[in-house]
């Protein structure tokens, strides 16, 4: 592997790395390179990813998508054209199965056989490896509007050649944000070089004319990760990503649970993204995503549909490009596709009742924006001050020095130093900050932020306040209070 560097692959370079990647797996041979940008280009706009969002940001509206795989290509289509028929859908997803995000395609096929033998899916979503170009592109061709692949692979590069040869228009992920939250012993070089060759085939179809909209991970583990630590690591992915050719990208947010801290994050990482883009001077269109709460759900159905729509009303006042729904069987594992219908429609009620109404701009909002901005360009400028302009580079050194740092990670890279808490009315602080920069005075508005939650509660500071936060949703509250 060369050394790593945020720098375009050569074409030249890049053709030989493929023919290895390529050779992984059988169907790697039906990825013909002329032949899927002919496809690609077939594709009709409303069915294109890319020119969806773009709509909408013009539009202002926020798009929904939900979540959903199966193992077989008929019980795909039939699963996808209920969300889009039954459950309105905007976008959908090929959320991809564990055996395919760990490269183990083998025991993905054994998941496909087993599947047909029990006439349901036995995987937890859809192996578009394993199905290959041709079995794949009946999904798309099946439905009459964008589908991405949505997975978590650390290695998603013939992931990556498949579905975009098989017509796919989005593809999620990052070298960051698919290894640190989702594996324990890869290494962050090579998981940032594979990404790297992900965004490079992007960027080579981009030359070709095809745009394929890319989207960094952003809730990361999902468990109460402060704002700006998901926002370095969202633009940290985007810069990357520009580098190597992608030209439309999504940087996403996974909703922490107070209105004024979400609307607030939401709008710093827009600001942030451009600003940073701008200076690098990469020509992207850029679009924004709220993925709903992520952490433990309510086993009621009627609380969970609750949580859902705090979600969705979140999404919309902060003006999100799309939202990425959830079930009302979150608590449960895989949903039926009828309960996930059912958060897609829940969703869509809260969107239609709240487009025509604004959350008015207050100093409270400025004031969480300002304090992410600061606190995300801090982080920011050390990573690039680590790397010696290199972003690549200063990722790697970043999280040796616990400079960048995510709560909960099973990672060996992550030093695991940071503890988040939420503070008295629900939104998420530093406890710990770990190695991760923060401004001085910053430092001291978390510090008073958690004093004034523990002085309501008259209990200390805790490490047992975290505890109680983690499993507060899914007991029916935001704050973990004693008692």
């Amino acid at each position: 592997m060369a050394e790593l560097q945020n720098q375009r692959i050569e074409t030249e370079e890049f053709f030989d790395m493929r023919r290895e990647v390529l050779e992984a797996w059988p169907t790697g041979a039906e990825v013909n390179l002329d032949e899927a940008v002919a496809y690609q280009k077939s594709i009709p706009p409303p069915k294109r990813f890319s020119g969806v969002l773009d709509s909408a940001l013009a539009a202002g509206g926020t798009l929904i998508q939900p979540r959903a795989g199966v193992a077989l290509v008929e019980q795909q289509i039939a699963l996808l054209k209920y969300l889009e028929e039954k459950g309105g859908a905007d976008l959908l997803p090929a959320t991809v199965d564990s055996y395919t995000r760990q490269n183990q395609y083998r025991e993905a096929g054994k998941g496909i056989e087993e599947s047909f033998a029990a006439g349901r899916s036995m995987l937890n979503g859809f192996p578009i490896v394993n199905h290959g170009v041709n079995e794949s592109r009946r999904v798309i061709e099946a439905v009459s509007i964008p589908v991405q692949v949505r997975h978590g692979t650390p290695d998603a590069r013939l992931l990556a050649e498949i579905s975009i040869a098989a017509g796919f228009t989005a593809f999620e992920g990052g070298g960051i944000s698919y290894n640190i939250p989702y594996a324990k012993d890869i290494s962050l070089e090579a998981t940032i070089n594979y990404w790297q060759y992900v965004d490079r085939l992007t960027g080579w179809y981009e030359e070709q004319g095809v745009t394929i909209n890319r989207e960094p991970f952003g809730p990361l583990t999902g468990t109460l990760v402060p704002p700006c630590i998901s926002h370095a690591v969202a633009i940290i992915e985007t810069l990357l990503a520009a580098e190597q050719g992608a030209r439309n990208i999504s940087v996403g947010y996974g909703q922490c649970g107070n209105l004024i801290q979400d609307v607030a994050a939401l709008k710093a990482l827009n600001i942030l993204a451009r600003e940073y883009l701008e200076r690098y001077n990469y020509q992207v269109a850029l679009s924004t995503v709220f993925h709903q709460w992520m952490g433990g759900f309510p086993a009621d159905e009627a609380k969970a549909f609750a949580v859902i729509a705090w979600g969705a009303a979140a999404a919309a006042f902060a003006k999100a490009t799309k939202v990425i729904v959830k079930t009302p069987h979150e608590a449960f594992g895989v949903p039926t596709k009828e309960a996930n219908g059912d958060g897609l429609k829940a969703t869509r009620q809260i969107l239609n009742m709240l487009r025509d109404q604004v959350l008015p701009e207050s100093d409270e909002i400025d004031a969480e924006v300002a304090v992410n901005l600061a606190e995300t360009r801090s982080i920011l400028e050390k990573v690039v001050e680590l790397g010696e302009g290199d972003w690549a580079k200063g990722a790697v050194r970043a999280f040796a020095a616990g400079i960048l740092d995510i709560p909960f990670a099973p990672s060996r890279v992550n030093r695991g130093k940071v503890m988040p808490v939420r503070d008295d009315k629900g939104a998420v602080r530093f406890l710990d900050n770990g190695n991760i920069p923060l401004p001085r005075d910053v430092l001291e508005y978390h510090r008073e932020k958690v004093a004034a939650r523990a002085k309501t509660e008259r209990r200390p500071v805790s490490f047992q306040m975290v505890i109680d936060d983690i499993y507060a949703i899914s007991k029916g509250m935001l704050v973990g209070r004693p008692g």
